[in-house]
C-alpha cells in the first residue's frame, strides 16, 4: 500500500474519534508540566515578567482560535462542516466565506486554542511535543477528508485545493459566504467548546501552582487553594447549564433548515 493511502486510511479511523483523542493527548501531556521552571512563579526574579507575557499571549491565541471557530461554525451552511464522526458528510463543496481563504479553518482554530493553552504552561517542552503530536494526528484526518472530497467532487475540489492553502490563511482570496453570522448558532454549538477550554486552563493552572509553586516558592507567594481560573470556570458553568437547559427544554435555540 502506498504511504499516502496508508495515511488516508489511518486518518479515516482517527476521524471517528476526533472528539476523544485530543482529550487523551491533553491528559498524557500533563506530567510534562513537572519540567516547568519554578522560577517563573517567583515575583522577585526574571520569571514574573515572562509569566505575564505568556499569560497574555495565551489569552490572545485562545480568543483568536475561539473567534475563528465561531465564525466558521456560525457562517457555514448545513451539511458541510458538522460534528459528525461516524462518517464523512459533504452535501456540497464549501468554497466561500472562511473556506475561500483556508481549507481547514476548524483545525486551524483548534490549534490556536491548543497553542494558547500550551503557551500558558510556560514550558517549551510541552509546547513542542504536543504541537508535534497535534500535527501528526490532524494531518492524517485532513488527508482523509480531502481524499473523500476529491473522490466526490473531482476537478471542482482540485481547482479549489490548488488555489486555497490548507492550513495558513490567505486573506486576499476572501469571498463572502451565503450566510450571515448567527449568534443563536454560536450559543447552541459553541458553549460546550468554551466550557472545555476553561476547564483545561483551570486544570493546568492548578497543576502548575500546586505542584510547582507551592512546592518550591516561599510561603508569601502561595496564595491558597483558590485560583482566578476556578472562579471564572464556576461562573461559566452556571451559564452553560442554563444554556443546556434552554437548548433541550425550549425551541429558542433550535437549528434553522440552512444550518447544522
Amino acid at each position: 500500500m502506498a504511504l499516502i493511502q496508508s495515511m488516508e486510511q489511518s486518518g479515516a479511523k482517527l476521524f471517528k474519534y476526533r472528539g476523544q483523542i485530543p482529550v487523551l493527548i491533553f491528559v498524557l501531556a500533563l506530567p510534562l508540566l513537572w519540567l516547568t521552571n519554578s522560577n517563573i512563579y517567583v515575583w522577585d526574579t526574571w520569571g514574573s515578567p515572562l509569566m505575564v507575557v505568556c499569560t497574555v499571549c495565551a489569552a490572545v491565541l485562545t480568543f483568536a482560535g475561539l473567534a475563528l471557530r465561531a465564525y466558521t461554525v456560525c457562517t457555514t451552511p448545513k451539511g458541510t462542516s458538522g460534528r459528525n464522526t461516524a462518517r464523512q458528510v459533504a452535501d456540497h463543496l464549501n468554497t466561500k466565506g472562511i473556506y475561500s481563504v483556508v481549507r481547514h479553518p476548524l483545525y486551524l482554530a483548534n490549534y490556536l486554542i491548543w497553542a494558547g493553552l500550551l503557551v500558558f504552561t510556560m514550558n517549551i517542552c510541552v509546547f513542542l511535543v504536543v504541537s508535534l503530536v497535534y500535527w501528526i494526528y490532524y494531518e492524517r484526518i485532513m488527508m482523509a477528508e480531502e481524499a473523500f472530497l476529491r473522490s466526490k467532487y473531482g476537478n471542482e475540489f482540485e481547482e479549489w485545493a490548488a488555489r486555497v492553502p490548507a492550513f495558513l490563511p490567505k486573506w486576499s482570496l476572501y469571498e463572502g459566504g451565503m450566510l450571515q453570522f448567527s449568534w443563536k448558532t454560536f450559543i447552541r454549538r459553541e458553549y460546550a467548546t468554551i466550557m472545555s477550554v476553561l476547564v483545561s486552563y483551570t486544570v493546568v493552572d492548578y497543576l502548575l501552582f500546586h505542584l510547582i509553586c507551592v512546592r518550591n516558592c516561599p510561603d508569601n507567594v502561595c496564595l491558597g487553594w483558590t485560583r482566578p481560573m476556578l472562579w471564572i470556570t464556576l461562573d461559566y458553568t452556571i451559564l452553560a447549564l442554563l444554556i443546556k437547559l434552554i437548548k433541550h427544554k425550549t425551541t429558542w435555540l433550535d437549528a434553522t433548515p440552512d444550518r447544522d
